[in-house]
């Protein structure tokens, strides 16, 4: 009788074991870890919303045009440029290292905005 307790509490422990141990490196809790983050901006009524982006190292931002003319997204110092987006098209960017990007629109320069990526 001692035995079988013996092999019965073996058996448990170790399906406990493998349990634990499958369920940490399951592909879907490693995909939740890999999932890239994202982060949106709404071009409207000629301005950027938010105008001020904070984002993580490896975000990517879209750029969506809401508005009714064109516009552009471009970066001060050139890191991206976007085509010009017709109404309801988009613009992606990822940005893989950290810094403040200004950028603004070429066809409306007065149109400014900025990404802070830490």
């Amino acid at each position: 009788m001692i035995r079988k307790t013996v092999w019965i509490v073996g058996l448990f422990a170790s399906v406990m074991v493998a349990t634990l141990l499958l369920s940490a490196a399951s592909p879907r809790s490693a995909a939740k870890a890999a999932e890239p983050t994202t982060a949106e901006v709404k071009v409207d009524n000629f301005s950027f919303g938010p105008a001020t982006l904070a984002v993580a190292v490896g975000t990517t931002v879209t750029w969506t045009n809401r508005d009714d003319i064109p516009h552009t997204i471009v970066s001060n110092d050139k890191v991206f440029k976007s085509k010009v987006l017709d109404t309801d098209e988009k613009f992606s960017f990822t940005f893989t290292k950290a810094g403040t990007y200004p950028y603004f629109c070429s066809i409306h320069p007065k149109m400014t905005g900025s990404v802070v990526v830490q």
